[in-house]
């Protein structure tokens, strides 16, 4: 008898057709199809889009006995930005702090200002998607950006709140892990050349321990063990703050060969009477704060300096690394000398390196030292 947009004559009955959530919905009304009901059906229609578009419609309302009742069921009219205050709230005391400012970081420059004032059920996997492709910034810290939404969306998803989680088919982006680029005895050589004694013994001790930056920036006399001949590796500075390692694996005794032990004691004149941090910022004799500090005043410069390709000086590890294996040492006994857990990590950066495999720990770079002496890594 009758049609209008979205709400038709079926025989004797009447169905009305919307879209909810994403999906077409068509609800069949037990009355005659008649002008006035007609009219009825397509006024409850107008009210029908009226609560989605407002964020408070509930299909089982309306329409208590049909197969999509539940469907909605998980509606919140919460938006993303208070979700993400929520987590950065409640991460506060859970999280580090350079990884807590990393994700208010995140959540500031890039989630916020994007879908900060979406509801959460708003957000689709297409809208991350696109957002993704229009971002300029690297697949390592888009991976990182999307944390703290994950995080809330799958909160959301527990907590009952969305019907989908968006996020879910969102996978992280390949990043490309950066190929170790050791130093050789030369190149090593002419970097100590060039630099202060202060800056020259840090080097040095970085490249025959395989410390992270952060760990000699938060290295103390008291971690020393010369009887033993070992540092103890405590804690680590990170953003002027200082923490213990992530993971156990990271507190751990690392062995003090020789070109180390004499990094050491030329260090002594400078720091060891103050009994606090082993190495000090040459220009202001104060200690180190920040890698940043170390790469952009000590190292670049010295690189520069010294006319060695430059290499960030995370390379001083992957150094430590390739010469303890060149010399064939156990890879687990060197992944553990590093701090990692298993040495699944160094038979996949560093297989190259590793001839065999031998259970004599530190033997054969002490014959490795003994053999190439001062003739080809400097004394400070």
């Amino acid at each position: 008898m009758g049609r209008t947009q979205g709400v038709n004559s079926r025989g004797l009955s009447i169905q009305i057709d919307f879209y909810y959530l994403g999906k077409r919905c068509r609800e069949t009304l037990k009355l005659e199809p008649t002008k006035a009901n007609l009219a009825f059906a397509q006024r409850m229609k107008s009210t029908i889009l009226h609560e989605i578009s407002i964020g408070t419609f509930t299909y089982s309302k309306h329409f208590p006995n049909s197969k999509n009742a539940r469907l909605g069921s998980k509606t919140t009219n919460k938006i993303v930005s208070q979700a993400l205050d929520e987590f950065i709230e409640a991460s506060r005391r859970t999280l580090e702090k350079s990884t807590w400012r990393d994700y208010r970081s995140s959540i500031e420059h890039h989630l916020k200002p994007h879908f900060g004032e979406m509801r959460l059920n708003d957000v689709t996997s297409s809208i991350i998607k696109s957002w993704i492709g229009g971002l300029t910034i690297s697949n390592k810290r888009i991976n990182n950006v999307l944390i703290p939404l994950r995080t809330i969306f799958d909160d959301a998803y527990s907590d009952g709140l969305v019907e989908r989680n968006p996020v879910s088919r969102i996978s992280n982006l390949s990043v490309r892990t950066e190929e170790p680029h050791p130093f050789n005895p030369d190149e090593i050589k002419s970097i100590l050349d060039v630099l202060s004694p202060q800056g020259a013994n840090l080097i040095q001790f970085a490249v025959w321990t395989g410390l992270r930056t952060s760990e000699l920036i938060a290295l103390e006399w008291g971690d020393i063990d010369f009887k033993a001949n070992v540092v103890r590796v405590r804690r680590a500075t990170v953003n002027k703050h200082t923490k213990q390692p992530k993971t156990r694996a990271g507190e751990r005794d690392v062995k003090l060969f020789p070109p180390a032990l004499d990094a050491l004691k030329n260090q002594r004149q400078f720091t060891f009477l103050a009994g606090g941090r082993v190495f000090n910022n040459p220009r202001t004799n104060f200690p180190w704060e920040t890698d940043g500090q170390i790469r952009k005043t000590l190292w670049m410069p010295a690189l520069k300096k010294a006319g060695v390709l430059y290499r960030n000086p995370y390379q001083t590890r992957h150094t430590y690394a390739s010469t303890l294996l060149s010399a064939g040492e156990n890879p687990l006994w060197v992944a553990s000398q590093m701090g990692h857990k298993d040495w699944g990590m160094i038979r996949k950066r560093y297989g190259r390196w590793i001839p065999d495999v031998d259970t004599s720990a530190g033997g054969k770079v002490m014959e490795f030292w003994s053999q190439i002496g001062h003739k080809d890594v400097v004394n400070v």
